[in-house]
């Protein structure tokens, strides 16, 4: 193969991931936005996760890397374009999740070349574990972000789907490892949110 031909596939390959993460605008999540006006979508999910790691980078328990935090946000939700978005509070939709994600992972970074196939797989599993420091604090603030639409809509969304006071605090638990910091801020926003009765009811 000719290099001319080989950079033609190559970025034709790269093309085509790009026209296939655009259905990423599609997925809609469960969350309002926050003046309550319709559901985000996972493309505008990920964008307000960058701008909060770009704003509250200073808060991670570890000094990190924000472009390696940058890179596992802008990767980790790509895989819902073919697993959908699943409620993290949803128990029997959690059921076989990881699963569908492997799949989406193997079909949707297969259409890279095989370079950045790899160098994205890396980057969904590495925030997936959670063991490095930049991976936990990309964990800690895509939960918090969710409560913060929530405690802004009056708790609307924990009301339509029952969501208690408990299990909100047992589901993002893990914030408090990637920073203490958000995890202070976290427990002041449920416990005022609780004060307000934005969680669901026994």
């Amino acid at each position: 193969m000719s290099p001319e031909k080989g950079r033609e596939s190559r970025l034709s390959r790269q093309l085509e991931f790009v026209r296939e993460v655009d259905k990423l605008k599609l997925v809609v999540r469960r969350t309002l936005l926050m003046d309550g006006s319709r559901y985000e979508n996972d493309a505008e999910h990920s964008w307000h996760l960058c701008m909060m790691a770009l704003i509250l980078g200073e808060y991670a328990n570890q000094p990190v890397d924000i472009l390696r935090v940058l890179t596992m946000i802008v990767v980790h939700d790509l895989v819902e374009i073919y697993a959908g978005d699943t409620f993290c509070y949803d128990a029997a939709a959690n059921s076989g999740k990881v699963e569908r994600e492997r799949a989406a992972a193997d079909t949707l970074f297969g259409l890279l070349p095989d370079d950045q196939c790899e160098a994205f797989r890396e980057a969904w599993e590495e925030f997936e574990a959670r063991e490095s420091p930049e991976a936990r604090f990309a964990a800690a603030i895509d939960r918090l972000q969710p409560v913060l639409h929530n405690y802004a809509t009056q708790g609307a969304a924990w009301k339509k789907h029952g969501v208690k006071r408990g299990i909100v605090e047992e589901r993002n638990a893990h914030i408090a490892d990637g920073s203490e910091a958000l995890w202070e801020e976290f427990q002041r926003i449920v416990e005022d949110a609780s004060l307000k009765g934005l969680f669901a009811q026994d």
